[in-house]
C-alpha cells in the first residue's frame, strides 16, 4: 500500500440473502484530501461506509487502514486508531448544554470517558479546549444552551466539534448536508474544510455544488460498483455519470 494512500479497500463486497449491494468496490482514499461518494439512491454508498467502519461484516474484499489490514476489527477498534464516523460523535447527550457535549467527547483521550462523577474542578481543566473548539464551528454564543433546543444546522456544527474534539485522523460524513437550507450548507461547507486541515475527511453528499466545491476526488457508485472516479471537472463530463446521476445524458 502506497504511504499517500491512508484507506484502501479491496473489491470490498456485500450481499444481502442473494442481493449484490456492493460489488469489488476497490477506494483509494489520499492522506489530507476530501473525497466524495456519490450516486444515486440505492448505489451502495452507505453501505460502503457501514462495511469500512465495521457496522457491517464485508462478504468478500479487504480493509486496509494505515498500512494495517482492519477487514476483522470491531467498530470501536477502528474509532481508537483515529477513522471515527460523524454519527459515532453526534450529541447524544440532548438534555446537557452544548459546553458539556464537547467536553465529554474530550474525556475519551485523557482516560475520563463519561466519568461523571468527577469533580467538577478535574473536568473544568477541558473546558478551554472545548470553548475553542467550539468557537471554531461557531457555537461560542450559545455554550451553555442545551444541546436538543439548537437548530438543525447548528447542531451538525456540534457534531464537527464533537468530531474534531476525538482528534480523528479519518472523517466519515454521512450526507452531512441532508435537510439544510442554503445558509446552514454555506456554514457547514466552511467547517468540513476546517476539519479538513490535516485530516482526511470522506463524505457521501448528495448536493453536487458542495461535492464540487469541497472535494479533491469523487468517487461515483451505481448498483454497488465504481461507475467513475476523478475531479469534479473530469467526473462530471462523464456521459454515464451525467445519464446515471444527473438523470439524463444532457442534464
Amino acid at each position: 500500500m502506497a504511504d499517500d494512500f491512508i484507506l484502501e479497500t479491496d473489491k470490498l463486497a456485500k450481499t444481502f440473502k442473494g442481493f449484490a449491494a456492493v460489488k469489488e468496490v476497490s477506494l483509494k482514499v489520499r492522506r489530507n484530501t476530501i473525497h466524495a461518494l456519490i450516486g444515486p439512491n440505492g448505489a451502495g454508498k452507505t453501505t460502503v461506509f457501514n462495511l469500512i467502519t465495521k457496522f457491517l461484516e464485508p462478504t468478500a474484499g479487504r480493509i486496509h487502514y494505515k498500512g494495517r489490514d482492519v477487514t476483522e476489527a470491531k467498530p470501536a477498534d477502528i474509532a481508537r486508531q483515529g477513522m471515527v464516523r460523524s454519527f459515532q460523535i453526534s450529541a447524544v447527550f440532548p438534555h446537557l448544554s452544548v459546553l458539556e457535549n464537547v467536553r465529554i467527547a474530550l474525556q475519551r483521550p485523557t482516560g475520563l470517558s463519561f466519568h461523571f462523577w468527577k469533580s467538577k474542578t478535574s473536568l473544568d481543566r477541558l473546558n478551554d479546549r472545548a470553548r475553542e473548539l467550539l468557537s471554531a464551528v461557531g457555537l461560542d454564543d450559545v455554550l451553555d444552551s442545551m444541546a436538543v433546543a439548537l437548530p438543525y444546522g447548528r447542531k451538525r456544527a456540534l457534531e464537527i466539534a464533537t468530531t474534531l474534539a476525538l482528534d480523528p485522523e479519518v472523517m466519515l460524513l454521512d450526507e452531512p448536508m441532508a435537510g439544510m437550507g442554503h445558509e446552514d450548507i454555506g456554514r457547514v461547507s466552511k467547517l468540513i474544510r476546517l476539519a479538513s486541515e490535516n485530516r482526511t475527511v470522506l463524505m457521501v453528499e448528495h448536493n453536487l455544488d458542495v461535492v464540487a466545491d469541497l472535494s479533491d476526488t469523487i468517487t461515483v457508485l451505481q448498483g454497488g460498483e465504481i461507475l467513475a472516479e476523478g475531479g469534479y471537472a473530469e467526473v462530471s463530463k462523464n456521459p454515464q455519470v451525467r445519464a446515471a446521476y444527473l438523470g439524463s445524458d444532457n442534464a
